[in-house]
């Protein structure tokens, strides 16, 4: 591809990772190129017409908690860039089979009202932690660390840890409360029963009461947009349409980061990898896969709830003991007949996804990984179980089964679109047990994806990490400059240009 070093950096997948470690790596003064194998970038952030003209579905990612409150995204002037976030009058829903639903709303009290007999039980979870999230966020996203404020965020810590399953019964004595944290904790495609299945719950019922369960205007391609207009405008580059298959397609360059999966990297530049951490790579874990259905509908999705139409996501899985049967069966390998089904309506809110009159839903239920059954008809049955006449709105379906999900996008493997397994052995030292979990065996190679601490979604903190460990390795100039200020660890100051007295630019020093 190029015949002499260009570039001080090379990234490797456009992801939400790969543009975070881009544009850090730019920002620090350094010359980056970031490639990407498909025709624009994005990874999970794409929006296209699946299913007929002007219905817009986004392909993965449609709702963006993590990425509206990412530590690092909200340090980018991204709205600069087209990007425009739509919260929902109600961030998610939880139907039951009475008719009745659990309402996560951004007030606590609100919430913790129409939980009945757990309204001071649900207060008293969850207003710490988002009284303390500050503290938490700086040791939860990302690698493993000991915070200088432990005390803050030891109670939260200790709850995450927890079995959903367990946490739930013990705190809660309706099945609103139980059936709604149920719902949060199994974004962690987890049996609801393991240890840390709690985290994931906390933290996303937390978001809600921070800045909401937000959507971008136009479908999760404009967070795509918005992030590689950014690097652009600050000099980085990007080429699509090429897919690295070995590290000799890329220039010379002092650090390469990948934001790809331990077997991409193994195929990549496993001849430069130590034998024993190769030998660690090999035994990465996926976790459970998904099969996703997009909808055109003739009209919104016409729930028995009437709030849970003003819900910009709807978990349809009915009690805690029903999800987590379902969960347990997707991890013994099966397909649960009444599957947990994520769905979202964002056509309800932002007018640009779909014609005049009409909807878009955007649905899925988790599966065993690498699973190709059609689990259309389960979900449709969960959904008409709460929404009856669903069915009969349907104009058009696309599915995804997890052979799709992995050719569409090769970090999903088998379906995970976690990035692997997210249990107690691979939460924070994923995808190895090292020192720093974003270094490789190999000198100025890097991993800056979703298998990197803190995980799956989109907020960008894999690649950021991995951008500063490359920074303080290879560009200690550099990373001194943009880590002055230890009160404001996510903020980014760029090099200052130098120029000598006749005006040309100075070299950067390395």
């Amino acid at each position: 591809m190029h015949t002499h070093p260009d570039f001080d950096a090379v990234v490797v997948g456009s992801g939400p990772n790969g543009l975070a470690a881009a544009i850090t790596l730019q920002h620090a003064g350094l010359s980056v190129l970031l490639l990407e194998a498909k025709k624009t970038v994005g990874g999970g952030m794409r929006t296209a017409e699946l299913t007929l003209p002007g219905f817009r579905h986004d392909i993965c990612s449609a709702i963006h908690p993590m990425g509206v409150n990412s530590p690092f995204f909200r340090q980018l002037p991204l709205s600069d860039f087209g990007l425009t976030y739509i919260e929902p009058p109600i961030a998610a829903a939880h139907p039951f089979d009475n008719g009745t639903a659990a309402l996560l709303r951004h007030s606590i009290l609100e919430t913790a009202h129409g939980l009945g007999i757990d309204a001071e039980a649900y207060t008293r979870l969850v207003a710490p932690i988002r009284e303390r999230w500050a503290d938490i966020e700086a040791s939860v996203l990302g690698p493993l660390t000991l915070h200088p404020r432990l005390l803050n965020i030891m109670s939260f810590g200790l709850k995450a840890l927890m079995p959903a399953e367990w946490l739930a019964n013990a705190l809660f004595r309706g099945e609103a409360a139980r059936g709604l944290f149920a719902g949060m904790a199994a974004h962690s495609l987890l049996p609801l029963n393991q240890l840390t299945t709690s985290a994931i719950g906390l933290v996303l019922m937390t978001q809600a009461h921070l800045k909401g369960w937000p959507m971008p205007k136009g479908g999760s391609q404009a967070i795509a947009d918005a992030l590689a207009g950014y690097f652009v405008s600050l000099g980085g580059k990007i080429e699509t349409g090429i897919r690295v298959k070995s590290l000799r397609q890329l220039p010379l360059a002092r650090a390469v980061l990948f934001d790809l999966t331990p077997t991409q990297l193994l195929n990549i530049a496993g001849h430069r990898l130590s034998a024993l951490y190769r030998w660690q790579l090999k035994r990465y874990r996926h976790g459970a896969g998904v099969f996703k259905v997009d909808y055109a509908l003739d009209g919104p999705v016409p729930f028995k709830n009437e709030s849970c139409g003003h819900a910009g996501t709807v978990h349809v899985g009915g009690t805690l003991a029903e999800i987590a049967a379902a969960e347990r069966a997707v991890a013994r390998g099966q397909h649960p007949e009444r599957p947990f089904v994520l769905l979202a309506q964002q056509s309800r809110f932002d007018p640009t996804r779909a014609p005049a009159g009409k909807h878009t839903a955007w649905a899925y239920c988790h599966v065993p990984n690498g699973s190709t059954v059609d689990m259309t008809a389960a979900i449709e049955r969960q959904i008409e179980r709460f929404a009856p006449g669903f069915r009969d709105r349907v104009l058009a379906r696309h599915t995804l089964n997890t052979a799709d999900l992995e050719h569409y996008n090769p970090n999903y493997r088998g379906g995970d679109i976690n990035g692997g397994r997210a249990d107690l052995t691979q939460l924070f030292t994923r995808p190895a047990l090292r020192a720093s979990p974003y270094r490789t065996s190999a000198r100025g190679l890097y991993l800056c994806s979703s298998s990197t601490p803190p995980g799956g979604g989109v907020h960008g903190l894999c690649g950021y990490h991995a951008a500063q460990q490359a920074l303080r390795d290879e560009f200690p100039a550099h990373f001194q400059l943009n880590n002055h200020d230890k009160h404001a660890p996510y903020a980014l100051s760029r090099w200052p240009e130098r120029t000598d007295d006749s005006g040309h630019r100075l070299a950067r020093p390395v």
